[in-house]
């Protein structure tokens, strides 16, 4: 029997590859499409090959992490004017304003609905912050295996 495709999975790795300094073994990807819906994992600044963009810098950071959005959402049969919704995590309050600057550059005119949130820390002391998006891929897209 054949299983029905459900969903995709977008640029899968795992987390030794990815984060040698620690011993973790967990299975992921960047993005997930299922259905008419993208996924897109929280992007920090660091490019696809792990090399980190702007140390100490977050709105260098936000600028890698909305090029790593633009490109997963290229791949998913989706582009940046289909965000529906943002969720930014930043570490210190005074990021808020050089990151939020940013991404409203990169999605001006979009109007997505967002979801700001400060935290204590990332999953590295370097990170200064991290933003997930939810987009829909137009209805004359189609996704192919």
């Amino acid at each position: 029997m054949i299983k029905p495709v459900t969903h995709k999975r977008i640029r899968m790795f795992n987390t030794k590859d990815t984060y040698p300094n620690q011993s973790l073994n967990n299975d992921l990807c960047q993005a997930v499409v299922a259905g008419n819906t993208v996924y897109v994992r929280g992007q920090i600044g660091s490019d696809f090959e792990g090399n980190l963009i702007g140390l100490g810098d977050a709105a260098a950071q936000a600028e890698q992490a909305m090029k790593n959005v633009k490109q997963l959402l290229e791949e998913s049969g989706s582009d940046l004017s289909h965000i529906v919704k943002t969720t930014t995590y930043i570490t210190d309050p005074r990021y808020r304003e050089p990151v939020y600057r940013v991404v409203g550059q990169w999605l001006k005119g979009v109007f997505p609905i967002s979801t700001g949130i400060v935290v204590a820390g990332l999953g590295q002391a370097e990170w200064l912050m991290e933003i997930d998006v939810i987009a829909v891929i137009p209805a004359a897209s189609t996704i192919s295996d």
